[in-house]
Order: C-alpha cells, then sequence, then structure tokens
C-alpha cells in the first residue's frame, strides 16, 4: 500500500531534511534580533533545498523567541515562496480549536499549499498541588539498538518542583478555565477545517478562515502515550521528539505505526523524527560551537526555562554538580556533532534504526552565523 503524497511534498530522492527552529536568543541578544534572525535562516534553507521550515511554542522563556508561533510563520512563509512553513508544534493546551483553525486557516489563504499545522499536548499538563511529589520514570540503562542510541528517561522531579509551570498555565489560561481534552481539540481541529463542526446539541459552527483550508495537520510526540496513538487512529502525519526525549522515541514510532489507520491523508503510516545537530568545517570545531549545549539543557530541565544560549566561556566556568549532569546526559549524548561526513553518518543511523520518511533538524549555537553556516553545511552534505 502506497503512501499518498501530502500536500506540496517534493519527490526528493533522498530523505527530505527539514529544520525546526526555536528563534533562540544568545546571552547578550535580543528577541528582536531573534525573530529576525528566523527569517533569515528559513531563507537560506530554502534556497539550500530543505524540505520544510517548523517554528515551535515556547513561553515565558528568556532564550526563545517563537511564542507568537502563527504570526511569525506568517513572517517566514512571506520571505520565502517555495519552502513549507509550519508549527512543531501548536500547544492546544493554550489555544481553542476554533482559535487554531482561524489562524492556520488565515496563513493557508494567503500561502496555500505550504502551511503544516503541527499540534502537541503541552499546556494540558497540570502542576502537582503543594507537598504532591510526581514519581520519577523508572531508571533505565542506555541501549544501543540498530546503532541509535536510546538513553533511560531523564529525572523530572526538580522541573516539578521549580513553580514555573503553575506560573506558566496561570499567564497563558484565563482565570478558572481549564483546558479542553487534548483529542476532542484535535478532532475539533480537523472538524473545523472540513466544515463539519457541530456542537454536542448539533448546531454547526464555521471557522473563517480555516474552513477547506489547504493546511497539513501533524501530531508532535515524544512517547508511545496519547499523541502517537491518536496520530495513528487519525491517520495523520507523525513527528517523533527524538531531541526533546531521546528515550521515548523508539516507543513513540512502534505506537504510532500500530495504532495507524488509513485516511484522506495518507494510506501508510509517515514519521517524521527530530534530532539536535550542530555541524560545523571539522569534528574538533563542531564540538567547540556545541559545548554550551548542557547548560543551556541544564535552565530547561531543572524548570527555569529555556535561558539565553550561553556563550562558550560562561559554559566552560559553570561548576556542574552530578545532579546537574544527570539533568542533561541524554540530550548531550544524543546531540549530533561533527563535521558534515560525520553528521551525516549520525542522521543516516536516526533514519535506518527509525525508519524515518523525514528528518528533521534542531540547530542551537551561540553565534547566528554559525547557526547558518550549520545548515547550510549539512544540507550540502545530504542532500548534494
Amino acid at each position: 500500500m502506497k503512501r499518498k503524497p501530502m500536500s506540496g511534498e517534493s519527490p526528493m530522492t533522498r530523505t527530505p531534511l527539514s529544520i525546526l527552529d526555536l528563534s533562540p536568543v544568545p546571552a547578550g541578544g535580543t528577541a528582536r534580533d531573534a525573530v529576525r534572525n528566523s527569517v533569515e535562516l528559513a531563507q537560506k534553507a530554502e534556497a539550500a533545498g530543505f524540505h520544510r521550515y517548523w517554528l515551535a511554542e515556547h513561553h515565558i522563556a528568556t532564550g526563545v523567541a517563537s511564542s507568537a508561533t502563527a504570526v511569525l510563520i506568517g513572517q517566514v512563509a512571506a520571505a520565502t515562496s517555495r519552502i513549507r512553513v509550519g508549527a512543531g508544534a501548536i500547544q492546544l493546551g493554550h489555544h481553542t480549536a476554533l482559535s487554531v483553525a482561524e489562524e492556520f486557516g488565515t496563513l493557508a489563504a494567503f500561502y496555500p499549499g505550504r502551511i503544516d499545522l503541527g499540534l502537541g499536548r503541552s499546556g494540558h499538563r497540570k502542576p502537582p498541588p503543594p507537598g504532591v511529589k510526581i514519581p520519577e520514570p523508572p531508571k533505565q540503562e542506555p541501549k544501543v539498538i540498530d546503532g541509535l542510541l536510546v538513553p533511560g528517561p531523564f529525572p523530572i522531579g526538580r522541573a516539578a518542583r521549580s513553580g514555573k509551570l503553575a506560573l506558566e498555565n496561570s499567564l497563558l489560561h484565563l482565570p478558572g478555565s481549564t483546558p479542553v481534552d487534548y483529542a476532542d481539540s484535535v478532532h475539533d481541529i480537523l472538524a473545523f477545517l472540513a466544515g463539519t463542526y457541530k456542537s454536542g446539541d448539533c448546531v454547526q459552527a464555521h471557522a473563517v478562515p480555516g474552513e477547506g483550508a489547504d493546511v497539513q495537520p501533524w501530531i508532535l510526540g515524544s512517547s508511545g502515550g496519547e499523541s502517537a496513538i491518536l496520530a495513528g487512529k487519525l491517520g495523520l502525519p507523525f513527528a517523533a521528539a527524538y531531541h526533546v526525549a531521546p528515550a521515548g522515541v523508539l516507543a513513540a514510532i512502534d505506537a504510532y505505526r500500530s495504532a495507524f489507520r488509513p485516511s484522506q491523508w495518507l494510506s501508510e503510516p509517515y514519521v517524521v523524527v527530530s534530532a539536535d545537530v550542530v555541524v560545523a568545517e571539522t569534528d574538533a570545531k563542531a564540538a567547540e560551537l556545541a559545548a554550551p549545549y548542557g547548560l543551556w539543557v541544564l535552565a530547561i530541565r531543572s524548570g527555569k526555562g529555556a535561558r539565553s544560549y550561553p556563550s562558550a566561556a560562561e559554559a566552560a566556568a559553570y561548576n556542574w554538580t552530578d545532579e546537574d549532569r544527570e539533568l542533561v546526559t541524554d540530550r548531550v549524548d544524543t546531540q549530533l556533532v561533527g563535521s558534515p561526513a560525520t553528521v551525516a553518518a549520525k542522521l543516516a543511523v536516526v533514519r535506518a534504526a527509525t525508519g524515518a520518511d523525514e528528518l528533521l533538524i534542531t540547530t542551537i549555537t551561540y553565534d547566528h552565523a554559525d547557526r547558518v553556516r550549520s545548515h547550510q553545511l549539512i544540507a550540502e552534505e545530504w542532500l548534494g
């Protein structure tokens, strides 16, 4: 059974390569520069042959500037002409189904055939009540499966205790409101796009713009849980987040493929796998550029949220504890770092071990020029 081509899909002979961008803000930089850098990188990515350019939704973090995701998608789409542009992913816990359909319907009205709508569960997770401790996932030794490093899950207690999640929820949700069930939100968005939405008492509602829009829905996930299974049942393409939660990538893909049912979107599963990547002319130079990454991840994993990306000097001066290292080891060890040939070989392992139909890379460096060069180098090596 052949997979139905998705809207705007290019007939690349090699596995397509795409980009996930967080609009990173380096230490000493500004959000204004970060979003403009994203537009510039997208333009260069299109010229280099990347397939799609996604922007992530994050909030109240000083180190990423992609919070107004739909607005930034519009700016990137306006500055490019062919590359697909979209969200990776909209955090449905912070939005209503109608607002998402309207926003992305508006984008599709301007850029038909180019807009991807990635949907994620973030924002539905509630912080624990005071005094309630979230159990840590059971410890697992790292494994190498078909050449792919699959580390154990990272400890989550430190982030849960920080209070950052509770603050984010209070700032993004109206007082007294609670997020709609994730699966219900996805179903409602699809119904709005199809023009079939009806309330429980059979009253119709329409998303304008949105209804009939040429938008490609996706679901993103990091484990074998609800997101992966829902993507499969709905016959939607699925993006597995190796870069965020490498411990769960294979379980997520397996759950998606096991649950898959053919749909108007796909006749067989379509999987994108993400990876953190830093490329430079030599392995040594790439390792130097990637050195601050662990300190940046530490801020996220400790519950402070993404900080401004540190310089090499700041990272070198940090006094690491064993607890700190435990929080970031899985992310640091699965970052793909090196020369173009080195990273291409590592990406080939990711593709083979996961059966990915497409690879999605995310790259953060202190200097924007190094980030642009990293993408150009891997495109030359991978896409030819």
